[in-house]
């Protein structure tokens, strides 16, 4: 019999909750985004045009993150890379 050790979930993530956070604009045709599903902190980058990327946010249901929920991401990304918050060396 195998042994598995079955990971707790975070209790912060909702599992269906769709969230964009977006990065920039490209030509000033394009929306530049990270989409994630459940957990904020995983998340793919994709590029659209502009009316493409408003529809796909209404049909995922999809929050935009807040400034202060894009500030906690990246400090939490910072922490992870750097090893502490801010410190980029």
């Amino acid at each position: 019999m195998i042994d598995i050790e079955v990971p707790v979930p975070n209790p912060g993530v909702v599992p269906d909750a769709c969230f964009v956070r977006v990065l920039g604009m490209r030509n000033g045709r394009f929306v530049e985004f990270e989409f994630s599903i459940g957990d904020p902190d995983l998340a793919v980058e994709m590029i659209m045009p502009t009316p493409l990327f408003e529809a796909f946010c209404l049909r995922h249901g999809a929050q935009r993150l807040t400034p202060e929920q894009e500030a906690g991401l990246e400090r939490d990304r910072c922490k992870w890379q750097y090893g502490q918050p801010g410190v980029q060396d």
